[in-house]
């Protein structure tokens, strides 16, 4: 049985990445997710606990995540959940993992660029200048823009 989870949160650690000697890619990194409460006395929402988890990722997942995610950036994270006890010579403790199977940055937090990852085997120099689907990627905010009556129809469809 496996238990999944989608985590968001800060990316509270470099990823780490490593080749294993059969090859395998693996990429970790601690991500930190931060919980709010109302506050009824203060009647705001104010920081409450902040639980860690250390992700794990593997393979094309695993190159894709150590060339586009860096400590600090706000990201979702999709995965089968681990819960392990540890224990050394001097404490013990609860390992809380997530084996990813999805790594993105929140777009509630900012902007990102979609560059599709070589195939295996190819290297990205190989990779045409332009992309093969015909669609040119957006150069910024030069999109036209509807007004909000117009952007509601759009976006649900209706005429009012």
């Amino acid at each position: 049985m496996s238990d999944s989870i989608t985590v968001t949160g800060i990316v509270a650690t470099t990823p780490r990445h490593l080749v294993t000697s059969s090859g395998l890619a693996i990429t970790t990194f601690r991500l930190a997710s931060g919980q709010r409460r109302f506050d009824r006395v203060k009647q705001s929402w104010v920081d409450a606990e902040t639980n860690w988890y250390t992700v794990s990722s593997f393979r094309q997942l695993a190159h894709n995540v150590v060339s586009s995610v860096q400590k600090g950036e706000h990201v979702v994270v999709s995965g089968r959940l681990r819960i392990r006890p540890w224990e050394n010579a001097d404490r013990n403790g609860t390992s809380v993992e997530v084996e990813a199977d999805t790594v993105g940055h929140d777009l509630a937090w900012c902007r990102t660029v979609y560059k599709r990852s070589p195939p295996p085997g190819v290297a990205a120099a190989a990779q045409p200048a332009e992309p093969s689907d015909g669609f040119l990627p957006a150069d910024g905010d030069d999109e036209p823009r509807l007004s909000g009556e117009a952007e509601a129809t759009a976006l649900v469809g209706v005429d009012s």
